[in-house]
């Protein structure tokens, strides 16, 4: 079910060109261990000056959108969350506009299923997004990924934390460096 969505989502952006990529727990099933997720989640490389532009798409696609206000919830959020009616799965749009998404999306992993290819987060910005969201499913979902992928750019995945670190007054950097210590 989800990777027939992801595909024809997929599809959908391609024809749009919408640059995008994947992330959340579908990517984390790319680069991780199984487990449960039930929705997509898709970083758009648009502002939400593109709405109407991604309006188009759910309507393609035939999704249904979960919000009323569409325009102030996207303004405030910065997300479209929408259903596939068909198998009640969720995809979350969150549009973006940073030179770090923007960067991460050109340096998404095309992934082929049959003739499409969907374009997933790498595994390092798929740590830097874990990192960041914090969440103790998060955490472990950071684990997984690194204990598996032994071969990623730790200087990367650092400069960015440090940039949030920043940004955000946060200690992400801390936080990742916790995270290498209890796997190692």
């Amino acid at each position: 079910m989800f990777q027939k969505l992801l595909k024809k989502i997929a599809q959908r952006l391609d024809k749009a060109n919408i640059p995008y990529m994947v992330v959340g727990g579908q990517a984390v099933l790319l680069y991780g261990e199984p487990r449960l997720t039930r929705d997509i989640d898709v970083t758009l490389g648009i502002g939400v000056n593109g709405l109407d532009k991604v309006m188009k798409v759910v309507t393609a696609l035939k999704l249904k959108v979960l919000v009323d206000k569409v325009n102030d919830f996207v303004n405030k959020t910065m997300v479209l969350p929408v259903i596939d009616k068909d198998n009640g799965i969720r995809v979350d749009f969150i549009f973006s506009f940073s030179s770090y998404e923007r960067q991460a999306i050109e340096k998404a992993k095309g992934v082929k299923f049959g003739k499409t290819t969907v374009r997933f987060a790498s595994l390092e910005d798929v740590v830097i997004h874990k990192v960041i969201s914090g969440r103790a499913r998060d955490i472990e979902d950071i684990k997984a990924v690194l204990l598996k992928n032994q071969d990623y750019n730790i200087r990367y995945i650092t400069k960015w934390l440090k940039e949030f670190d920043k940004s955000l007054n946060e200690n992400f950097t801390g936080i990742f460096k916790k995270i290498l210590k209890e796997i190692k």
